[in-house]
């Protein structure tokens, strides 16, 4: 149902911490002009659990003005599976094309609790819903087995693939085939997961350079592996930032130095600073500096 590159893209903020919309239609419209195949809204990196149901519904009212008819997700993290639903509802008559379901972020729920509270959200949506398997950061681990359960259920098309293990991928495939569009959801892993089957990419780094996200995933898709591989090394030390407690922050400064936007997040979350602002201002500045040219016929 769903393939390519969707970004889970960040939620900009204004100096007195409103939603920045003019700043967010700039920002994924850069995404769409590169090719990219639908947008995330308020997701990990998009701050969602520190935005308001209003706030995440805005949002989505935002992405879908940009989008251009290309699918728009809305992200529900809620702690309580009541709240989840209640979001899926109105999101749905929001006109949000599909969801992305975490179990509670905040309670670490087991299999049983996990496979019902998915199954009650997706019911109160009656959208398709992508799956979002994070064990790292949510320390609830969506797998194969609970998604045999997830399975009989047309309502769950599709598993961003977040474990961070590699072999997962595979697993998946083996278990059901194409039942599931699996999205890796980890940009360091995103060649290794494309070569093992993955149809799409929830991307991180894409809202600050979007047009080599897109191009490592054309380059999969036609097959021209070692083309992709060599853009994909070259980003790995960006993608890196996306692997940790501040990819938030890392990302808003890579936006800020790439496609000058801004660094604004909500408390509790603060702006880089000291040595790990210098670090990865580091980072950023010699990918950028070392950039190699795309590929052609792309």
């Amino acid at each position: 149902m769903w393939q390519g590159i969707l970004p889970a893209v960040t939620t900009k903020f204004t100096p007195d911490d409103s939603l920045d919309h003019l700043e967010m239609e700039r920002c994924f419209g850069l995404l769409m002009e590169a090719g990219c195949d639908g947008l995330i809204v308020a997701g990990s990196l998009g701050e969602g659990p520190m935005l308001t149901h209003d706030e995440k519904l805005s949002l989505l009212k935002t992405a879908r003005g940009v989008a251009q008819g290309k699918p728009v997700l809305l992200t529900i993290n809620e702690a309580a599976t009541r709240d989840g639903a209640e979001l899926a509802r109105r999101a749905a008559a929001a006109g949000a094309d599909g969801l992305m379901i975490v179990p509670s972020p905040i309670y670490h729920t087991d299999e049983e609790e996990t496979v019902a509270t998915l199954k009650a959200i997706a019911a109160a949506g009656g959208l398709p819903v992508m799956i979002y398997s994070n064990r790292v950061a949510y320390r609830v681990d969506v797998t194969v087995a609970a998604m045999d359960k997830l399975a009989a259920d047309d309502l769950f098309v599709a598993v961003k693939e977040s474990s961070d293990d590699i072999r997962r991928t595979t697993e998946i495939v083996n278990a059901f085939g194409d039942r599931f569009d699996v999205f890796t959801g980890v940009d360091n892993l995103a060649y290794e997961a494309l070569a093992a089957g993955a149809v799409g990419w929830v991307a991180g780094l894409v809202t600050a350079f979007p047009r080599e996200t897109v191009a490592i995933y054309r380059l999969m898709k036609a097959g021209r592996q070692q083309e992709a591989l060599a853009l994909y090394r070259w980003f790995r030390p960006l993608l890196d930032l996306d692997v940790s407690t501040y990819l938030v922050q890392n990302i808003k400064l890579a936006e800020a130095i790439e496609i000058g936007s801004n660094e604004r997040v909500r408390m509790p979350r603060q702006p880089l600073s000291g040595e790990r602002r210098e670090r990865v201002e580091r980072i950023i500045k010699e990918a950028i500096a070392d950039r190699p040219a795309l590929p052609n016929g792309l």
